[in-house]
């Protein structure tokens, strides 16, 4: 039988291996304590567990903690880290710092699989999906980074791969970051964003989670969706808004748009008037995000003025729209630069 990664256990499931193993289930919610609230990942540092114990969890489970190949600070104080697992696969997160928020992005898929036209991320294709332990690992590995006194306040499902893609990693992940007993984030703290699958998006409607949604809009008409990103073939504009539309909000709560402003493509004053009447039914807000280039692409970023106007109409409208300069450009960590080639795995000694 195969040794189970303890990243990926909920508390009661902790609980539930302590009693299999011998002990009582006390025994799990210490171990709990250990990996979500301290931050130790070493057993044998776990010091109030019974060395055997110990032992017998040593036969029956491990810590797959994914190791930290490298950490590239940007000029803005964002870090993007490059992770390599278990089978050689790398990966990207990425630690924002903004004022009294500290964002952790991670990513979800090695590689993904939807090609949007403007994403460098896409050109990889997919390699796998993650495990919930390997995304929850992001976080662990970022924590081991930081100085005690700091705190990952915030994470957002954005960085490489399409969480409702991995739908069933992804939810696990959620109820291991917003379990009391567990990491205890608030789900008001914790963005999914989605490139708009709609049958992903009616699954998660159904979950008690609570998280917040994004949707990577990018476009306000099929023909320009479709050609930007090849979902829309399968979920049209009308599909994808009837499914945000029918997504249970909590009060005061909004759904994100996020809206990539590429010069000449979707960035004119018509596009601005047709997506506030695309939003006149939801309770939205809009993240507009200029660009970030990447080598090859063929995409440019709007000038200012041409990225305030457009903003200007939707202000006008009613809508909240907000410029998002994307932190991390210089170090390719910026929204939709995100790409890592895949080494083979490590020999071992």
């Amino acid at each position: 039988m195969s040794r189970v990664d303890l990243l990926s256990l909920l508390p009661p499931e902790l609980e539930t291996l302590s009693r299999r193993l011998g002990e009582d289930r006390y025994r799990g919610r210490q171990l709990a304590a250990w990996l979500f609230k301290k931050g130790v990942y070493d057993l044998e540092a776990m010091s109030d567990l019974p060395r055997e114990f110990r032992s017998r969890l040593g036969e029956e489970a491990f810590i797959g903690l994914p190791e930290v190949e490298r950490i590239t600070p940007s000029q803005d104080g964002s870090r993007k880290f490059v992770l390599r697992l278990a089978d050689g696969a790398r990966i990207q997160s990425v630690l924002m710092p903004d004022r009294d928020r500290l964002t952790l992005c991670l990513s979800t898929q090695v590689g993904c699989g939807f090609a949007c036209a403007f994403c460098l991320t896409g050109t990889m294709g997919l390699d796998r999906n993650l495990t919930a332990a390997e995304i929850v690992g992001q976080l662990a590995a970022a924590r081991l980074a930081l100085p005690p006194e700091s705190r990952v306040t915030h994470l957002v499902f954005m960085g490489m791969g399409e969480p409702l893609a991995n739908y069933d990693a992804t939810v696990r992940a959620l109820r291991l970051f917003t379990h009391p007993g567990a990491f205890g984030y608030s789900p008001r703290r914790i963005t999914v964003s989605t490139v708009g699958l709609v049958t992903g998006i009616q699954r998660l409607a159904k979950e008690d989670l609570k998280v917040n949604l994004a949707i990577s809009l990018h476009a306000t008409t099929d023909d320009v969706r479709g050609r930007l990103m090849p979902v829309n073939r399968s979920w049209a504009l009308e599909d994808l808004l009837a499914a945000c539309r029918r997504f249970p909000l909590p009060v005061r709560q909004r759904m994100t748009f996020e809206y990539v402003l590429l010069d000449g493509v979707n960035d004119s004053p018509e596009d601005a008037r047709r997506l506030t009447l695309l939003l006149r039914r939801v309770r939205a807000k809009v993240n507009l995000i200029p660009f970030n280039d990447w080598e090859r692409s063929e995409f440019r970023r709007p000038p200012l003025p041409r990225i305030l106007a457009f903003q200007a109409i939707l202000l006008e409208q009613g809508i909240t729209a907000t410029v998002r300069w994307s932190k991390g450009e210089d170090i390719g960590a910026a929204c939709g630069q995100l790409k890592e080639p895949r080494l083979p795995k490590m020999a071992s000694a």
